[in-house]
């Protein structure tokens, strides 16, 4: 039985639900930042982190910063291109919006190869446009919270290595990592960017980017100075090494306490192989699809192959809007997201089934959820009167 007051079960796409020994960790006494004990355990979260992200390469670097996942984009931004040069966004919806607004805050030339809503651009399409021009980097979402389209970044990868091998290959994680297969040294990733409230299940406030020696040595060769101060990775990577060395440094006060709760559910995470993880949402996010089906409800992501595993993203009926089924949701203690994409929000909700939600079976969160949307469509229905 889980120790956390009773509440609504949090089954949006981040945050979520947390594990009792996550939060507890969250509770640990005032302590330095450089101190020996606090030191030891960020030192061992960032070698965990190279667990997660299924790396080994010593060259590989992982960064764990105070921030939000957004913070990922910038440090991407400011340290990975240069002003003029040329940036390729593989958009999937508002996540790639707003990474190639960060792209050009810095001064890229951002070109967005789009896809129809809720699907991905083509394989076809992504070589198509590497062979017209060369792009400094390309950004792939891996899963586009806003409509749960999930990308196949494997192939993604493959393309932009046959036809462009200079092109850094970045990829937004946020809504990924911990649910979706990542094999970063596999797959020849050059950055990866993630944050600590999703799939990862620790409390928001950690921004993490895992990037390749590659691109490494390419924000240390830059023409020109990073273009902020805190997102440096100049700044940022001889903290990273030494704590990672177990020795004490100093750039920015880390939050103590959250750097304790993501040790804390990295441990759990990599306790098992990671192939484990992957399956058991696979899984959950089987039983969730066809749950969903079965209701009369269609998904954003409309092909098999396009749906991530973390999420659901569902039109409603016609004649529902959002409005209509949450309040109904909460009432059965189920909290489910509102639409995100600007096209389609009045259109469908979103159910993250992530992390301890589907990892610890005994909680039964899902099968709450799936009958408490049940319901709560049929309670909107007849009030509409459809």
């Amino acid at each position: 039985m889980s120790s956390q007051p009773p509440h609504n079960t949090l089954l949006i796409p981040g945050p979520i639900e947390f594990d009792d020994a996550v939060l507890q960790s969250m509770s640990h006494y005032a302590e330095s930042h450089v101190a020996p004990g606090f030191v030891k355990v960020f030192g061992e979260t960032l070698t965990l982190l190279r667990k997660l992200f299924q790396s080994t390469n010593p060259a590989a670097q992982p960064f764990l910063i105070s921030g939000s996942g957004t913070l990922g984009w910038d440090l991407v931004a400011a340290n990975l291109i240069e002003r003029g040069e040329n940036a390729l966004v593989l958009n999937t919806g508002y996540f790639g919006d707003s990474f190639g607004a960060c792209l050009t805050t810095y001064g890229a030339e951002v070109t967005h190869l789009r896809a129809p809503i809720g699907d991905r651009p083509s394989f076809e399409d992504v070589e198509a446009a590497l062979k017209e021009k060369f792009y400094k980097l390309v950004t792939v979402t891996h899963v586009d919270t806003s409509t749960g389209v999930l990308n196949d970044i494997k192939r993604v990868a493959e393309i932009v290595r046959r036809v462009s091998p200079d092109t850094l290959v970045i990829v937004d994680g946020v809504c990924s990592v911990g649910s979706e297969e990542i094999a970063f040294d596999e797959w020849d990733l050059d950055a990866v960017i993630t944050a600590s409230q999703k799939a990862i299940g620790c409390p928001p406030g950690l921004s993490i980017v895992y990037c390749s020696g590659r691109a490494i040595q390419s924000a240390q060769s830059r023409q020109t100075p990073p273009g902020s101060y805190y997102a440096s990775i100049a700044n940022w990577l001889p903290i990273m090494q030494n704590y990672e060395a177990c020795k004490p440094s100093y750039f920015a006060t880390p939050p103590t306490q959250l750097v304790h709760a993501l040790h804390t559910t990295l441990s759990q995470i990599t306790a098992r192989p990671m192939s484990e993880r992957f399956a058991v949402h696979t899984a959950a996010s089987d039983k969730v699809k066809a749950a969903v089906a079965e209701i009369g409800l269609s998904q954003v992501a409309s092909r098999r192959e396009c749906q991530a595993h973390g999420m659901t993203a569902m039109y409603l009926p016609d004649g529902l809007t959002p409005p209509d089924v949450l309040p109904g949701l909460l009432k059965r203690g189920v909290i489910f997201a509102a639409g995100l994409h600007k096209e389609i929000a009045t259109k469908y909700i979103r159910f993250g089934h992530m992390g301890v939600s589907v990892m610890d079976p005994e909680r039964q969160d899902i099968d709450k959820a799936l009958k408490a949307l049940k319901e709560a469509l049929a309670e909107a229905k007849q009030a509409k009167g459809l």
